[in-house]
């Protein structure tokens, strides 16, 4: 038994990191198309580059953590019942439940692991992946702004410094023309100012000092003096495929997720952020509770497929887990909206698939689980028969 434990240990893990490796490599790479203008537009060299897909990759693997979980005990099980190891373990008075150790410990191991992600990496990782693009942007704004040179790069916007050092972005006689709302020109001068980032709501920021600003509209014109004038330019607006935003809850840590006064405030003013970060609370438990829910799900369905090559079942797990995935989405989409509670919209389908498992476990082990490879071959076994008559 101990054998045959370590067996199916070995082979989860096998299977489980070149499932996650495939997986995380696709989806890296899927999202490396979708940020190529911003990728393109910073000019980001291959060691930053490959710096900020790392930083991306926990909050990925807490989504891939449990379809590799899953892909590994259904693979491994299903390979075992095609080639009759199953039957003879049951033939050698070794019961179903006799081989769930090592599924269940391995699966409590892809849980402990989500829960590392969940609680610290994750928001590690997209903290470092803001703070990485906004930087090298601000510091590509500050070489981008040349002195003495009218830059029109930013959209219904013209800057003109007299003098930029682009080491701390600092500038001397600047002149800002903003033509972003309509209907109205604003015109901005000031004998110095700074060019920074602001993390925390994913800007870019030109603070100007001790100047003017005319603002023509309608035909009219207002001045006004100000000490210091903040010009901030939405990320996106520079770099087209790219919202950053403000800090989402899915960026905060666990105690800014667990700040129950910040999430009153939010409350009152913004009902949605405030369903937003309950969800995301739950999320972070039920993704990783999902690799041990679906490990139990799936070993009696990987009974049910005897015969059936292991590609079909790579695909047979996938859209399991696209049940799975749906399933908990809808949930998910109800507890932002409001429409539902989020105790019930993310952990209803953790048990609706557990109780499914634990009665699929119960019919496998007493031989009552329907083959259904063998009902389609004799399916179409009879449909040769009836075109040979024919």
């Amino acid at each position: 038994m101990i054998l045959l434990q370590r067996r199916l240990f070995m082979e989860h893990a096998k299977t489980f990191t070149l499932s996650a490796a495939v997986l995380l490599l696709f989806i890296l790479l899927g999202r490396a198309l979708q940020l190529r203008d911003m990728l393109l537009g910073l000019e980001m060299n291959v060691l930053d580059t490959l710096k900020l897909f790392g930083y991306l990759s926990p909050f990925f693997l807490l989504i891939i953590c449990p379809i590799a979980c899953m892909l590994a005990v259904f693979l491994t099980f299903l390979r075992m019942s095609t080639d009759r190891e199953l039957v003879a373990l049951k033939a050698g008075g070794v019961s179903l439940y006799q081989m769930l150790p090592a599924p269940l410990l391995f699966s409590v191991l892809c849980a402990a692991l989500g829960f590392s992600i969940s609680l610290y990496w994750q928001a590690w990782g997209m903290s470092q992946f803001r703070s990485e693009v906004l930087s090298i942007a601000s510091s590509s704004a500050r070489i981008v702004v040349q002195p003495g040179v009218f830059n029109k790069d930013i959209p219904n916007m013209v800057m003109f410094a007299r003098k930029v050092d682009p080491q701390n972005g600092t500038m001397a006689g600047v002149m800002v023309e903003d033509r972003r709302a309509k209907d109205t020109r604003m015109t901005i001068l000031a004998p110095e100012g700074d060019l920074d980032a602001d993390y925390e709501n994913g800007e870019i920021v030109f603070l100007l000092k001790d100047g003017r600003s005319y603002t023509e509209k309608d035909a009219t014109m207002s001045i006004m003096g100000f000490d210091e004038y903040a010009v901030r330019l939405s990320f996106d607006s520079l770099f087209k495929g790219v919202e950053m935003g403000p800090v989402k809850p899915k960026e905060y840590s666990w105690d800014r997720l667990y700040d129950y006064e910040n999430q009153k405030r939010i409350s009152k003013t913004d009902p949605r952020m405030a369903r937003k970060i309950e969800v995301e609370r739950h999320k972070r438990f039920v993704f990783p509770l999902a690799c041990i829910v679906l490990c139990i799900f799936v070993i009696p369905i990987a009974t049910s497929f005897q015969g059936l090559k292991q590609q079909t079942g790579v695909l047979m797990a996938l859209i399991l887990f696209l049940a799975y995935y749906s399933f908990l989405m809808t949930g998910i989409s109800l507890g932002e909206s409001g429409d539902l509670s989020p105790r019930i919209g993310l952990w209803v389908p953790n048990a609706v698939f557990l109780l499914l498992g634990l009665y699929g476990m119960r019919l496998a082990d007493q031989e009552r689980m329907p083959r259904i490879t063998e009902y389609w071959n004799n399916l179409k076994s009879r449909k040769k028969k009836k075109e040979g008559d024919a």
